[in-house]
Protein backbone atom coordinates (compact mmCIF):
# COMPACT_ATOMS: atom_id res chain seq x y z
CA UNK A 1 0.00 0.00 0.00
CA UNK A 2 3.04 2.26 0.41
CA UNK A 3 4.30 4.08 -2.66
CA UNK A 4 7.48 5.95 -3.50
CA UNK A 5 5.50 9.22 -3.17
CA UNK A 6 4.74 8.61 0.52
CA UNK A 7 6.37 11.26 2.74
CA UNK A 8 6.99 8.68 5.48
CA UNK A 9 7.96 5.03 5.24
CA UNK A 10 5.18 2.62 6.09
CA UNK A 11 5.31 1.38 9.67
CA UNK A 12 5.59 -2.35 10.31
CA UNK A 13 4.83 -2.52 14.03
CA UNK A 14 1.96 -4.98 13.64
CA UNK A 15 1.72 -8.34 11.92
CA UNK A 16 -1.18 -10.76 11.56
CA UNK A 17 0.75 -13.44 13.41
CA UNK A 18 1.60 -11.32 16.45
CA UNK A 19 -1.46 -9.09 16.63
CA UNK A 20 -3.11 -8.79 20.05
CA UNK A 21 -5.90 -6.53 21.26
CA UNK A 22 -3.84 -5.52 24.30
CA UNK A 23 -1.11 -4.06 22.07
CA UNK A 24 -3.48 -2.46 19.56
CA UNK A 25 -3.29 1.32 19.52
CA UNK A 26 -6.84 1.36 18.19
CA UNK A 27 -8.08 -0.70 21.11
CA UNK A 28 -6.18 1.40 23.65
CA UNK A 29 -7.44 4.65 22.10
CA UNK A 30 -11.01 3.34 22.09
CA UNK A 31 -10.67 2.49 25.79
CA UNK A 32 -9.27 5.94 26.59
CA UNK A 33 -11.99 7.71 24.59
CA UNK A 34 -14.63 5.53 26.26
CA UNK A 35 -13.30 6.43 29.70
CA UNK A 36 -13.16 10.14 28.89
CA UNK A 37 -16.68 10.09 27.45
CA UNK A 38 -18.03 8.21 30.45
CA UNK A 39 -16.43 10.61 32.93
CA UNK A 40 -17.61 13.70 31.02
CA UNK A 41 -21.15 12.28 30.79
CA UNK A 42 -21.10 11.55 34.54
CA UNK A 43 -20.18 15.18 35.25
CA UNK A 44 -22.75 16.61 32.83
CA UNK A 45 -25.67 14.53 34.10
CA UNK A 46 -26.68 17.44 36.37
CA UNK A 47 -27.13 19.51 33.21
CA UNK A 48 -29.28 16.75 31.65
CA UNK A 49 -26.80 16.23 28.79
CA UNK A 50 -25.61 13.02 27.19
CA UNK A 51 -22.56 12.61 24.93
CA UNK A 52 -24.84 12.71 21.88
CA UNK A 53 -26.06 16.13 23.07
CA UNK A 54 -23.08 17.90 24.66
CA UNK A 55 -20.77 17.34 21.69
CA UNK A 56 -23.04 19.11 19.15
CA UNK A 57 -23.75 21.81 21.73
CA UNK A 58 -20.00 22.35 22.17
CA UNK A 59 -19.40 22.43 18.39
CA UNK A 60 -22.21 24.97 17.92
CA UNK A 61 -20.93 27.13 20.78
CA UNK A 62 -17.49 27.29 19.18
CA UNK A 63 -18.80 28.06 15.69
CA UNK A 64 -17.41 24.84 14.24
CA UNK A 65 -20.73 23.87 12.63
CA UNK A 66 -24.01 25.57 11.84
CA UNK A 67 -26.29 22.97 10.25
CA UNK A 68 -27.36 19.40 10.91
CA UNK A 69 -25.40 18.24 7.85
CA UNK A 70 -22.20 19.98 9.03
CA UNK A 71 -22.52 18.49 12.51
CA UNK A 72 -23.16 15.00 11.14
CA UNK A 73 -20.17 15.25 8.79
CA UNK A 74 -17.82 16.70 11.43
CA UNK A 75 -18.86 14.16 14.07
CA UNK A 76 -18.96 11.30 11.54
CA UNK A 77 -22.53 10.63 12.56
CA UNK A 78 -25.63 9.53 10.73
CA UNK A 79 -27.72 12.62 9.80
CA UNK A 80 -30.83 10.93 11.19
CA UNK A 81 -29.16 10.31 14.57
CA UNK A 82 -27.91 13.90 14.61
CA UNK A 83 -31.40 15.17 13.84
CA UNK A 84 -32.79 13.16 16.79
CA UNK A 85 -30.10 14.53 19.14
CA UNK A 86 -30.88 18.06 17.98
CA UNK A 87 -34.62 17.41 18.41
CA UNK A 88 -33.89 16.61 22.07
CA UNK A 89 -31.73 19.72 22.46
CA UNK A 90 -34.46 21.82 20.87
CA UNK A 91 -37.10 20.28 23.18
CA UNK A 92 -34.89 21.25 26.15
CA UNK A 93 -34.77 24.82 24.84
CA UNK A 94 -31.02 24.73 24.17
CA UNK A 95 -31.00 24.91 20.36
CA UNK A 96 -33.20 26.67 17.81
CA UNK A 97 -33.57 25.89 14.13
CA UNK A 98 -33.57 29.03 11.99
CA UNK A 99 -34.25 28.99 8.26
CA UNK A 100 -31.53 30.71 6.23
CA UNK A 101 -32.51 34.05 4.70
CA UNK A 102 -30.13 33.40 1.74
CA UNK A 103 -31.30 29.88 0.94
CA UNK A 104 -34.70 28.76 2.23
CA UNK A 105 -33.63 25.10 1.88
CA UNK A 106 -30.96 25.56 4.55
CA UNK A 107 -31.84 25.36 8.23
CA UNK A 108 -29.20 26.87 10.49
CA UNK A 109 -28.76 25.90 14.12
CA UNK A 110 -28.37 28.48 16.86
CA UNK A 111 -27.86 28.14 20.58
CA UNK A 112 -30.50 29.75 22.74
CA UNK A 113 -29.48 31.75 25.80
CA UNK A 114 -30.00 28.61 27.91
CA UNK A 115 -27.93 26.64 25.38
CA UNK A 116 -25.07 29.13 25.63
CA UNK A 117 -25.17 28.88 29.43
CA UNK A 118 -25.03 25.08 29.40
CA UNK A 119 -22.40 25.00 26.63
CA UNK A 120 -20.21 27.29 28.75
CA UNK A 121 -19.96 24.51 31.38
CA UNK A 122 -18.55 21.93 28.94
CA UNK A 123 -14.95 23.25 28.54
CA UNK A 124 -14.30 23.18 32.30
CA UNK A 125 -15.62 19.61 32.51
CA UNK A 126 -13.49 18.54 29.53
CA UNK A 127 -10.38 20.16 31.03
CA UNK A 128 -10.97 18.46 34.39
CA UNK A 129 -11.53 15.01 32.88
CA UNK A 130 -8.60 15.26 30.47
CA UNK A 131 -6.28 16.45 33.23
CA UNK A 132 -7.36 13.52 35.41
CA UNK A 133 -6.60 11.12 32.55
CA UNK A 134 -3.18 12.73 32.14
CA UNK A 135 -2.26 12.41 35.83
CA UNK A 136 1.44 11.60 36.18
CA UNK A 137 2.37 12.92 32.73
CA UNK A 138 4.92 15.70 32.45
CA UNK A 139 4.18 18.67 30.20
CA UNK A 140 6.76 17.30 27.74
CA UNK A 141 5.10 13.87 27.71
CA UNK A 142 1.70 15.49 27.15
CA UNK A 143 3.06 17.54 24.23
CA UNK A 144 4.77 14.47 22.75
CA UNK A 145 1.59 12.38 23.07
CA UNK A 146 -0.53 15.11 21.52
CA UNK A 147 1.96 15.52 18.67
CA UNK A 148 2.04 11.79 17.95
CA UNK A 149 -1.75 11.51 17.99
CA UNK A 150 -2.01 14.46 15.62
CA UNK A 151 0.44 12.69 13.28
CA UNK A 152 -1.70 9.56 13.40
CA UNK A 153 -4.78 11.66 12.61
CA UNK A 154 -2.95 13.30 9.67
CA UNK A 155 -1.97 9.83 8.38
CA UNK A 156 -5.62 8.77 8.63
CA UNK A 157 -6.73 11.93 6.81
CA UNK A 158 -4.22 11.17 4.04
CA UNK A 159 -5.49 7.59 3.78
CA UNK A 160 -9.10 8.81 3.49
CA UNK A 161 -8.13 11.33 0.82
CA UNK A 162 -6.21 8.69 -1.15
CA UNK A 163 -9.11 6.25 -0.89
CA UNK A 164 -11.56 8.92 -2.06
CA UNK A 165 -9.24 9.88 -4.90
CA UNK A 166 -8.81 6.24 -5.97
CA UNK A 167 -12.57 5.70 -5.88
CA UNK A 168 -13.15 8.83 -8.01
CA UNK A 169 -10.39 7.93 -10.50
CA UNK A 170 -10.33 4.14 -10.96
CA UNK A 171 -7.59 2.91 -13.28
Amino acid sequence: MSSTNDPHPRADFYSAEGYTQEESIGSVLKGVVGSITSQVDRRLVDHDLTHAQWVPLFKLAHGECGTVAELARTLQSDPGAMTRALDRLEAKGLVARVRSSEDRRVVNLELTEAGREVAAVVPAVLAEVLNLHLSGFSKEEWRALLGMLKRMRANGDALRAATASNAANPD
